[in-house]
C-alpha cells in the first residue's frame, strides 16, 4: 500500500439550535484528497496545549478560512465592522502554527488561516478593509466563491511562484480583513494591485515550509487554470518528503 500523508485541518465551532458543533467545509478535504493527501479535521479543543499532540501525530497542517480574530491577541480595540469572533478557535490555531514551526510541520494557511499565521508570529490585521484602506477592488465581491475577481502579483523566487509556475493570476476574494503589519518571520510574496497583501510565506532560507495565501485555492480547483491545483500539489510534494 503506498504511503498518503496525514494533514491535519482546523474546522470552525457553530451553534445550531443551542447545539454547538464542528464546521467545515469539504472544498478543503477534496481539494487535499484530490493532491494524494488524507485529510483529518482538526476542531478547536478548549485546551491549547494539546496543539503538539497533534502535530506530533501528523504530517502536516492546514488552516482555513473563517470568522475574524480578535483584535485584542495583536493589541488593538475593536473597529465597529468587526465580525463575530471565536476565542477559542483563535487560541487553539495560533497554538497550531506555534506547534508547527517548533516541529517543522509543513503548513499552508488560507484566507483566515493567512491571518491566524501573521498574528500567531506577532503581526497584526487590517480589521475592515473597505473603511480602513478602501480602493477600487471590492475583496467581498457578491460573486460565486469559484470566479476569479482580481490579480495578484507573485514574487518570482518564492515558494508560492514555483508552485503555481507564473507570476501573475487571478483570484477569487471572500474577505474584508487583510494583513497589515508583516509579522517579522515572515515575507510578502504576493500582492493585489491596491497594495492588499495577498501571500507570505517563512524566509527563503527557513527549513520550514509553510505558505499562506489570502484566497481560497480549494475553490477553485475545478477551474480551466491548473494554478490553485499546483498550490496542493506542491504542498503534497513537500509534505511526502518529511
Amino acid at each position: 500500500m503506498s504511503f498518503r500523508p496525514i494533514v491535519a485541518v482546523s474546522a470552525a465551532i457553530r451553534s445550531e439550535r443551542g447545539v454547538p458543533y464542528a464546521h467545515l467545509r469539504t472544498t478543503y478535504l477534496t481539494a487535499l484528497e484530490n493532491a494524494r493527501l488524507v485529510p483529518v479535521v482538526a476542531a478547536p479543543l478548549n485546551d491549547p496545549t494539546a496543539a503538539d499532540a497533534l502535530v506530533e501525530r501528523v504530517d502536516a497542517l492546514v488552516l482555513t478560512g473563517g470568522a475574524d480574530l480578535n483584535p485584542a491577541l495583536y493589541g488593538e480595540p475593536a473597529h465597529p465592522m468587526l465580525g463575530a469572533v471565536s476565542d477559542i478557535r483563535d487560541h487553539w490555531e495560533i497554538a497550531l502554527v506555534n506547534a508547527a514551526k517548533r516541529h517543522g510541520t509543513p503548513l499552508l494557511a488560507i484566507c483566515r488561516g493567512v491571518q491566524v499565521l501573521n498574528v500567531a508570529l506577532g503581526g497584526s490585521l487590517i480589521q475592515d478593509l473597505p473603511s480602513q484602506r478602501p480602493g477600487d477592488i471590492n475583496h467581498d465581491p457578491d460573486r460565486p466563491r469559484s470566479s476569479r475577481t482580481h490579480p495578484v502579483e507573485t514574487q518570482s523566487e518564492s515558494r508560492l511562484a514555483r508552485a503555481i509556475g507564473l507570476t501573475s493570476l487571478e483570484v477569487n476574494s471572500v474577505h474584508h480583513q487583510s494583513i497589515e503589519r508583516v509579522a517579522d518571520e515572515l515575507r510578502v510574496v504576493a500582492v493585489a494591485p491596491d497594495g492588499v497583501i495577498e501571500g507570505v510565506e517563512s524566509a527563503a532560507d527557513s527549513p520550514w515550509w509553510c505558505v499562506g495565501v489570502q484566497w481560497h485555492p480549494e475553490d477553485l480547483i475545478g477551474t480551466t487554470e491548473s494554478w490553485d491545483r499546483d498550490i496542493f500539489s506542491a504542498f503534497a510534494r513537500v509534505v511526502g518528503k518529511q
